[in-house]
C-alpha cells in the first residue's frame, strides 16, 4: 500500500536552528508521538503532518509548490496553511500545528483546530438537491466535496454495485494479492455516508434521465427529482467475441465482487490464462504468481503496453514478469475457451484452472444517450464538465473534456483522473465555474516496481530515456514536435512530481 515504515527525526517542540529549513525546503521531525513536517515558505514556517492520508507516503519525499505539498506516491496536494487535501487521491486533510520563531530558532507548538467550510452563494443560488449516478470513484470524491464545500442540501448515490464505492485500483494490486485486507478497500466507513448525511443506494440502476423536468426514473420503478445531476458511470468491460468466454471460469475484473470471486478461485488454482495485456491484465498477473499461481498471458500486441508506453517500457514491464515466471504468448489472440482448454489462434493451447480477460474498457454512455447528451467516445462535457444539457455533469472514464495542455478533447480511465474531475464537477454544481485543467496521473504496480505516468501522450515522435532500465531506475518521456507530452518513471518520484508541475504549466 504505502510506506508506513516509522521516520525519525529531530524533536521540533524543543526546537531546530532556522538554517534547517532554506527556503522552499522542508524538514521532517516529531512532536510527541506525532511525525510532523517543518516546511518554509517565503519568510513563514508552516508545520503539518507528515504523512499524506491516502497511503502514509512521506511528505517530506515529496515536492513543495507554492503554499502546498505533493505526495510522492500518487501525487496528493496539500494546503499547508490548512492542511487541507486539495486534490485527490487523498480526501482526509492533515494537522496542522503553530510555529514559532524565537531568535534563531523555530519551535512547532500545539495541533490547530481543524478549519471550518468555505462560504457559499446564497442558498437560492443552490441547487435544491444533488444526485449522483455511478457508485465509483468520482460520485464519492463528488459527495465529499460537496460536504467539503458546505452544502447542506441533499445528496444522493445510486449505484448498480453490490459494494459501496471501493479503492478500485487496489483490486488489481495488493488485494487480489492477498496483502490487503477487505477492510482496506472501502472509500468510506459504512457510517460516514450517515455522518454526512449522504444517501447511498445500492443494487439500483438509473433507468432513464429526463433532463426537462430533471428526473431521474430507478429500475424499481421509483422516480427522483435532481437540482443537479452528475454522470459518473464509469466504464465497463470490453468483451470480446471469444467461443466459450461466457463460462463460469472466465471472469472480468471491474467491482470488488469481482475481485473476491477471482481472490476465492485463485485459493485453489495451479494455473490461469490471462488474456490482455493492459494494465489491469498484467497487475492481474504479477498479484497471481505473488499467491504462486502459475500465469500465461496471451496478447495481440508485439509488446505489452507499446501503444501506452513504447517498445522499451513495455520490453521492460515484460521482463518484470518473466522474472516472475510469467509465460507471455504475444502476437495472438484466443480463439475459444472449452472448460480448462483454451485454445490459441497461432494454433497452440494452454491447460487453466480459470482465465481472466482484461483487453479495455467502454464508456458506459447508454443513460447519456438515452438523455439526448452530446456523446463522442464519453460524454462531451466543457471546461467545467457540464454536458450539453444544463445541470447535468459528467466525471471520470465516462467524460471526454477540453484538456488545455494538449488542445484536444480527450477521455482518460485513471482513478486519480475520476476523483479530481468528481471533485471539480461537485464546485461547479454549486457555482464555482472552475475549469478543470488537471494533467492525467496514474500508477501501475508490478511485483515490487511502481510506474508513475504524468500527462497525455496519445502518441509520439520522439522519446528521451534518462536512467537505467536493468537498474530500475529511470524517466522516460515522450515527445511531438519537440514538446514534451508525458512522463513515466521508475524510482523518480520527485521527478514524476516536477514533470507534473511543468506540464501544469504547459499550455497547447
Amino acid at each position: 500500500m504505502g510506506d508506513t515504515s516509522d521516520q525519525q527525526g529531530p524533536d521540533l517542540a524543543q526546537g531546530v536552528p532556522i538554517d534547517l529549513v532554506p527556503e522552499s525546503g522542508m524538514l521532517a521531525g516529531r512532536v510527541g508521538e506525532d511525525e510532523v513536517l517543518l516546511a518554509r515558505v517565503g519568510e513563514e514556517w508552516l508545520a503539518v503532518g507528515a504523512r499524506c492520508t491516502h497511503y502514509r507516503g512521506r511528505l517530506g519525499d515529496g515536492l513543495l509548490v507554492g503554499d502546498t505539498v505533493r505526495c510522492p506516491l500518487h501525487h496528493a496536494c496539500f494546503s499547508l496553511r490548512t492542511g487541507e487535501a486539495l486534490r485527490a487521491p487523498a480526501l482526509d486533510p492533515i494537522a496542522c500545528w503553530q510555529v514559532e520563531r524565537q531568535g534563531e530558532r523555530l519551535f512547532v507548538r500545539r495541533k490547530l483546530s481543524e478549519r471550518g467550510s468555505r462560504s457559499l452563494p446564497a442558498a437560492g443560488e443552490l441547487p435544491a438537491s444533488i444526485v449522483i449516478v455511478g457508485g465509483g470513484a468520482a460520485g464519492l470524491a463528488a459527495a465529499d466535496m460537496l460536504r467539503r464545500e458546505g452544502y447542506d442540501g441533499p445528496v444522493s448515490i445510486i449505484s448498480a454495485d453490490e459494494d459501496s464505492p471501493v479503492d478500485r485500483p487496489n483490486l488489481s494490486k495488493d488485494y487480489l494479492a492477498g496483502e490487503a485486507q477487505d477492510d482496506w478497500i472501502p472509500l468510506w466507513p459504512s457510517d460516514l455516508y450517515r455522518e454526512r448525511q449522504v444517501d447511498l443506494t445500492l443494487r439500483r440502476r438509473v433507468t432513464s434521465i429526463d433532463p426537462g423536468p430533471r428526473t431521474v426514473s430507478l429500475d424499481d420503478g421509483t422516480r427522483r427529482t435532481y437540482g443537479a445531476l452528475l454522470i459518473a458511470t464509469g466504464a465497463n468491460p470490453v468483451r470480446p467475441p471469444i467461443r466459450g468466454a461466457d463460462g463460469t471460469d472466465v471472469f472480468y475484473l471491474r467491482s470488488f465482487a469481482d475481485a473476491r470471486a477471482v481472490v476465492a478461485r485463485a485459493q485453489s488454482a495451479k494455473h490461469v490464462v490471462v488474456v490482455g495485456a493492459s494494465f489491469i491484465g498484467l497487475e492481474v498477473a504479477a498479484s497471481l504468481r505473488t499467491r504462486g499461481v502459475g500465469v500465461d498471458v496471451v496478447a495481440p500486441s508485439r509488446v505489452p503496453l507499446e501503444h501506452v508506453m513504447g517498445v522499451d517500457v513495455g520490453r521492460f514491464v515484460q521482463s518484470l514478469h518473466e522474472a516472475r515466471g510469467v509465460r507471455f504468448h504475444l502476437g495472438q489472440t484466443v480463439k475459444s475457451i472449452d472448460e480448462r482448454l483454451v485454445s490459441l489462434s497461432g494454433g497452440g493451447t494452454l491447460d487453466a484452472d480459470f482465465v481472466v480477460i482484461g483487453v479495455g474498457v467502454k464508456p458506459a454512455t447508454a443513460l447519456a444517450e438515452g438523455a439526448g447528451l452530446a456523446i463522442d467516445d464519453g460524454i462531451v462535457v466543457n471546461e467545467y464538465l457540464e454536458t450539453s444539457a444544463p445541470g447535468i455533469f459528467a466525471a471520470g472514464d465516462v467524460a471526454r473534456w477540453p484538456d488545455p495542455h494538449t488542445g484536444d478533447r480527450i477521455r482518460v480511465e485513471h482513478r486519480v483522473m475520476a476523483e479530481r474531475q468528481g471533485q471539480v464537477a461537485a464546485r461547479n454544481m454549486l457555482g464555482r465555474r472552475q475549469p478543470f485543467d488537471a494533467v492525467p496521473f496514474f500508477w501501475s504496480q508490478h511485483y515490487d516496481t511502481a510506474i508513475r505516468y504524468v500527462g497525455y501522450a496519445k502518441d509520439w515522435d520522439a522519446v528521451q530515456v534518462d536512467g537505467s532500465f536493468d537498474d530500475r531506475n529511470w524517466l522516460v518521456a515522450y515527445l511531438r514536435d519537440g514538446r514534451r507530452l508525458a512522463v513515466a518513471t521508475v524510482s523518480r518520484d520527485r521527478d514524476s512530481l516536477a514533470a507534473e508541475v511543468q506540464l501544469e504549466r504547459s499550455r497547447a
